[in-house]
């Protein structure tokens, strides 16, 4: 083989790994555009994924007991679930749905966020297994007076 054809091909691997995971997400603002719109927890999960049964198990949402600050509540979500997505939402903001994350094979369910929640209320993550089923777990809370102004 000769050394250009053996570099140009390295350069071709090399450019096809750094493609960035995200570019082969699914866009569920496009491709869901009702769920973002969803005045309620039971609506975001309709539009997301057809139902609304889920199992609470296999899923852990930490955060405070009291928030501070409603502008920037941090949330951590863990599952061993194998999973197609995790969406988050909570009930006290005019729109439920806060992110949905697309997934992979190869995903660890360790995340972390900061949200907004104008009043007191409940986050909750939903985890779609492979096997088709949503598990879920929530978490309630006390906002600080102030809200998402605190």
């Amino acid at each position: 083989m000769q050394r250009r054809t053996f570099l140009s091909m390295a350069a071709g691997a090399c450019a096809l790994a750094a493609v960035p995971a995200s570019v082969l997400a699914e866009d569920f603002r496009k491709s869901k555009p009702t769920v973002w719109t969803a005045k309620t927890v039971d609506d975001a999960l309709k539009a997301m994924y057809g139902t609304t049964a889920t199992v609470a198990e296999g899923v852990t949402v930490v955060a405070p007991d009291v928030a501070s600050n409603g502008g920037a509540v941090p949330v951590d979500v863990k599952s061993d679930i194998a999973a197609k997505s995790v969406m988050i939402v909570q009930n006290v903001n005019p729109e439920s749905a806060v992110i949905v994350y697309d997934l992979n094979e190869y995903s660890i369910i360790d995340f972390s966020i900061k949200i907004k929640m104008k009043a007191s209320g409940t986050i909750t993550a939903v985890v779609q297994g492979n096997d088709g089923k949503l598990y879920s777990g929530s978490k309630t809370l006390d906002v600080a007076l102030g809200g998402c102004e605190g």
